[in-house]
């Protein structure tokens, strides 16, 4: 049975600047109890065509043309009224951010209790019931049901959401993007919700993601859109195991896998188009590297393959074998990394016992002795901590007691070489953006410390800040908030030559090539254009070209690519390994994304509460870990070819929590090999004989080829 029927949808946007045609002829069918994906880049249309499904469409959009039924009810006719009552009873909406979709101001509990009773009849004690009940089905505590928004982290937010979607048992959940940004444990746990929760329904599903292996895990149907139109569409294991058509093959090839080769992410060069005119040809045309004089003069029509359940709007369909082949390589596409993989030489960084920790956030009373318990009096202005310092010795130990304080990071060390990229993985909290901006000192270190380019950090601190900054860059993860709305192009990526005091002639020119160097082409059509005037792909290499500007020698990545799409992530990472090689800049990535990092960084360090607890090469990282959370983390890696399969690692416990750390190993509350030892003794960061690689684990696994698991330390801890 048909849920879901759109055909021939058509929607512009009127804007200042003119019309702008979002979705042009967009059609498909979900059946009942029929996990269906739309895939694709940033302004493909997708957001949009699932808006105009739920008649969420803002006021300056038109539907041109289309028909949308679910269950045969014309949804273009239905009254504002009819409307509301349909939403959430038989359709209900997963948005992408979760703290957008949250009210700041009402608990999580009213705010799900408000949507079942908006649409049923229940006392406030049966509502308050179900709430807790959809908590406990989407793996949250249900005495939190009083807490605020603020009080939860993204994942946890992602879930209030999906359970407040799911309140009524709808027939149809249509989820934007319900995982970007998230970390690969949180993204599992949020997947299998979904998909427990369908089970238990028999609820359909509408997935909006560019993310090609959620799709190859989660989905039985999809179609791939471009240019406001369908590419391709069909059955998920013929689009992804066989594309026919160029564009789907530029995804698929674009999104790192564990077990790729290393080779270059294909990343599909030039930019969707603008759709304020209608194609003549083929909407992908520009950026095909297969296109024909056809394809720029005539649109191709969505049309079935001989074989079952596949539809591809492609002139050259009939050489996708070749084409295929020939779309596994970079250079296809333009792309191609110059150099091989530096070897380490000389080290840039070198970080020893590094820790920032934080006073814990204490009520005032908290802090005061009662009972003879003796107080942490962080927190208090700094008269008041004077006045109790001058009183007595007691206090004065508190101050430096290690308990009151929340310790990010936790003596760490590591060392980068010139040309040398180290990736610093792990889950939300775990300490690894702080240790990102301690190193550059955005944040004063605790304890320890490191050297960069033969300086300590203090020489830095003392008045050379300026020269460190000059040596070393940062780029953050949210481009919406790193770039000053109110400055155009030309005097973000500038303003660092200003402060470097680099002549006018210099700045005009380096500003150019450094944004065609990370692929703004050309430059001119940017300068004059602020922030809120570009997409999100092209804020973030505004960031990265800003701090590129000047040449550093050292780069601080945080998440700089978790926002992009797919192809635009390729692009990215390929720039900076090809920095890396070419001009021997030393990196620092920090992720949550394994796969992708697996693709550039010559060495992992995996992190958890504040401590790194295994390190390593790439390549032996992968093939051979050794720490239980490390194979937790690869394990939760989707996969990419729907017919591989997987077992769900869904760890026991709560995630991590730097204000409640347990005793003995930090991973022991929810690793699956955890013994008293485990719980009373801290394990040491130990390395294996004859090896690079070390991990912080009493009970590590076995080499997969010899069956030895021998470490330096090992007849110590015997």
């Amino acid at each position: 049975m048909t849920l879901l029927t759109v055909e021939d949808l058509a929607v512009r946007y009127e804007t200042r600047e003119g019309s702008l045609h979002s979705v042009n002829g967009v059609s498909f069918s979900i059946g009942d109890g029929v996990n269906y994906a739309l895939s694709g880049e940033s302004a493909s249309g997708k957001s949009t065509t699932a808006k105009a499904i739920l008649g969420l469409l803002p006021d300056h959009a038109v539907v041109e043309s289309g028909r949308i039924e679910f269950e045969g009810r014309d949804l273009r006719s239905l009254t504002s009224s009819q409307r509301q009552d349909l939403l959430w009873e038989e359709i209900a909406f997963i948005p992408q951010t979760a703290i957008d979709a949250l009210d700041p101001v009402m608990t999580v509990g009213a705010q799900t209790k408000q949507a079942i009773q908006t649409h049923r009849e229940l006392s406030e004690d049966n509502a308050d019931r179900r709430a807790r009940e959809l908590f406990e089905t989407v793996g949250l505590d249900p005495e939190r049901i009083d807490d605020y928004p603020h009080q939860f982290s993204g994942g946890m937010r992602q879930r209030v959401v999906i359970a407040m979607a799911l309140a009524l048992d709808p027939k149809l959940i249509i989820a934007d993007e319900p995982t970007t940004g998230l970390d690969v444990i949180v993204q599992d746990k949020i997947i299998d919700n979904i998909l427990q929760i369908q089970e238990e329904t028999d609820s359909s599903l509408l997935l909006i993601t560019h993310d090609m292996s959620v799709i190859a895990e989660t989905c039985d149907e999809m179609s791939v859109m471009y240019g406001g139109t369908v590419m391709e569409q069909g059955r998920v294991e013929n689009l992804l195991i066989n594309p026919s058509n160029p564009y789907t093959m530029g995804l698929k090839n674009a999104f790192p896998a564990l077990d790729d080769d290393g080779d270059d992410l294909v990343s599909v060069p030039g930019k969707p188009p603008s759709l304020d005119e209608s194609p003549t040809g083929c909407v992908f045309e520009p950026r095909c590297p297969f296109s024909t004089e056809e394809c720029s003069t005539t649109e191709p029509e969505v049309e079935p393959l001989p074989y079952r359940d596949h539809s591809v709007a492609c002139h050259n369909a009939d050489r996708a074998a070749r084409m295929r082949r020939d779309a596994e390589d970079a250079a296809t596409w333009g792309g191609s990394t110059e150099g091989s993989r530096s070897d380490s030489g000389e080290v840039l960084l070198e970080v020893d016992g590094l820790c920032k920790w934080y006073e814990r956030s204490e009520s005032l009373l908290g802090r005061l002795p009662i009972g003879g318990v003796s107080p942490t009096v962080t927190g208090i202005s700094s008269s008041v901590r004077r006045w109790y310092k001058q009183r007595g010795e007691i206090l004065g130990e508190v101050l430096n007691d290690d308990e009151s304080h929340v310790r990010a990071v936790d003596g760490v060390s590591l060392s980068v070489s010139r040309g040398e990229i180290l990736g610093v993985v792990g889950e939300s909290g775990c300490g690894k953006s702080t240790l990102g901006q301690t190193l550059a000192l955005l944040e004063k270190p605790t304890r320890g410390g490191f050297t960069f380019d033969g300086r300590s950090h203090e020489h830095y601190q003392d008045d050379n800040l300026q020269s460190f900054r000059q040596k070393l860059q940062i780029v953050f993860q949210n481009p919406y908030d790193s770039l000053n709305p109110r400055m155009t192009v030309e005097q973000l990526v500038g303003e660092p030559l200003t402060i470097h005091d680099y002549r006018r002639d210099e700045r005009d020119s380096a500003v150019c090539e450094t944004l065609e160097q990370v692929g703004m082409a050309p430059a001119e059509r940017y300068l004059d254009k602020y922030p809120n005037e570009l997409s999100g792909g092209q804020r973030q290499r505004v960031a990265i070209a800003r701090a590129l500007v000047i040449d550093p020698d050292f780069l601080i990545c945080d998440e700089p690519a978790s926002m992009l799409d797919v192809s635009l992530q390729a692009e990215v990472l390929n720039l900076l390994r090809s920095l890396a090689n070419t001009e021997g800049i030393g990196v620092l990535y920090i992720s949550h994304d394994l796969a992708s990092l697996t693709q550039i960084a010559d060495q992992l360090s995996i992190m958890y509460l504040g401590r790194f607890v295994e390190t390593g090469r790439t390549e032996r990282i992968v093939s051979d870990p050794k720490h239980p959370y490390t194979e937790a983390l690869l394990s939760a890696v989707p996969e990419t070819d729907p017919r591989g399969s997987r077992q769900r690692v869904l760890l026991d416990g709560k995630p991590a929590d730097p204000e409640d750390a347990p005793t003995g190993c930090r991973f022991s509350p929810r690793c699956p090999k955890s013994t008293e030892q485990c719980r009373s003794a801290e394990p040491e960061l130990d390395v294996w004989t004859g090896t690079d690689h070390a991990a912080a684990c009493f009970h590590p696994t076995e080499d997969p080829v010899t069956g030895e698991a021998a470490r330096v330390g090992d007849a110590a801890d015997d």
